[in-house]
């Protein structure tokens, strides 16, 4: 099913063969350096799958777990925080006092990368012929999970970061057509014109800042295309441009729609709003499809979903990966976690609840939601992209520059040029 899908260059991904480990990295899974037991008794999960649907798919694939694993205990290791901003922080303080968890939640792609080059993550390669994943993951998502002949962990699935979510109800009070797809920016712009000028609420939902930097690289994708966007990863995009300036200029004009409370809020708070009618237009990656279907609301009946305008055709890829840090104190444990992660039973039940696809290519469409099967056309169709906000597009030192420069300007701490002249400072100090 997926075998027509075409991946877009992604130089600051883990394809890259360039990238150079530490002197400490260790060999492979099987000789995990941790001085640990090895003793498969229980396992500390580190995540930040705290509330939601997040909690829900966690839930979901801990049941699978404990079913194939009933001698294993179960640590829930997570950390609340939207995006995982909260748990990256405490987990790198474990790291770096060589207090690891068995295993942690990372975006596959090039959030990686710093663990890698520190050395604190172990090659799982040998997992992946011993799980038999090569056959079951696309061979195109295993090169580019692959660094340096080597594979640092192991994908519970794919989300799309460019999925506009709406009201039916309130598309229908401000005069619009629900089914209604917009082919760009613009067109999108009139519509909400229409939500704010005949119904006085808000026309685009927002929360805090990695939303707003979500927005960013959906806006940068409409008005640069796929080229252009993986142009701003490898150099090849001049982010002073008059291109990239159009797109800022895009950009601010969507955050004159949006809530003024928004730096207060996350992610579920703003599909809330337009759950409860409140707002018409949400930017959220596919996990949101959860948070409506738990509210009990229906498709198209209730809420309509697209592409955001001028991404039709293009799929803004993340993955949730688990990892086996070095010096994880019951290595075992973690690879029996890490064989439910990349079974098909594990993918099946926690994609369900989660929103997302499986990253196997043998789960049966007909398992999942009317989303989640037209996510799965798309993925095996549509040109592939990283996603910025969600880790696989650009390491997380530049990731978090221009989180900084995105804030800074939202929040009315600088002007237009001011914003770009940041983010040309941010791919100046971190572009390889």
């Amino acid at each position: 099913m997926r075998n027509a899908r075409k991946f877009t260059a992604m130089a600051a991904g883990l394809a890259v063969a360039s990238l150079a480990l530490a002197a400490c990295s260790s060999g492979d899974a099987g000789d995990n350096e941790s001085g640990g037991t090895g003793s498969s008794d229980e396992v500390e999960v580190f995540t930040w799958w705290a509330s939601g649907s997040e909690k829900l798919g966690l839930d979901a694939l801990v049941g699978v777990f404990d079913t194939q694993n009933p001698d294993v205990e179960f640590i829930n290791g997570a950390v609340a925080g939207g995006a995982g901003s909260a748990a990256k922080d405490l987990l790198q303080s474990r790291l770096q006092a060589n207090d690891p968890p068995d295993t942690f939640q990372a975006h596959a792609g090039a959030e990686l990368t710093d663990y890698i080059n520190a050395g604190q993550v172990d090659d799982v390669s040998d997992l992946y012929d011993e799980f038999g994943l090569r056959d079951t993951f696309p061979a195109d998502l295993v090169e580019r999970l692959t660094v340096d002949g080597k594979i640092y962990s192991i994908p519970s699935n794919i989300h799309r970061a460019n999925v506009v979510w709406a009201n039916t109800q309130l598309l229908t009070d401000s005069g619009l057509d629900p089914a209604a797809k917009y082919e760009t920016i613009d067109d999108w712009f009139v519509a909400l014109d229409a939500v704010k000028e005949k119904t006085g609420r808000t026309p685009l939902s927002l929360a805090t800042t990695w939303t707003q930097v979500n927005l960013l690289e959906t806006i940068l994708l409409a008005d640069l295309g796929a080229e252009g966007y993986n142009g701003l990863w490898d150099g090849s995009t001049d982010w002073a441009s008059s291109e990239v300036t159009d797109a800022l200029a895009d950009f601010e004009k969507l955050i004159s729609y949006t809530n003024t409370d928004r730096d207060g809020l996350d992610w579920p708070d703003a599909t809330q709003q337009v759950i409860d009618g409140n707002a018409a237009f949400n930017v959220m990656g596919d996990w949101a499809v959860a948070a409506f279907e738990e509210a009990g609301k229906k498709a198209p009946a209730d809420y309509v979903y697209m592409p955001v305008p001028g991404t039709d055709g293009v799929f803004d890829f993340l993955a949730d990966s688990f990892t086996l840090p070095v010096g994880a104190p019951h290595p075992e444990g973690a690879k029996a976690w890490l064989k439910t992660v990349g079974s098909l039973e594990g993918q099946v039940a926690f994609n369900k609840a989660k929103g997302s696809i499986p990253a196997r290519n043998d789960a049966k469409p007909e398992d999942f939601s009317e989303y989640q099967q037209s996510a799965m056309t798309s993925f095996g169709q549509d040109t592939i992209v990283s996603s910025l906000a969600h880790g696989a597009a650009a390491p997380v030192a530049w990731s978090n520059a221009i989180s900084d420069a995105t804030s800074k300007f939202t929040t009315g701490g600088g002007d237009l040029a001011g914003f770009q002249a940041d983010l040309v400072a941010a791919a100046e100090a971190n572009a390889s």
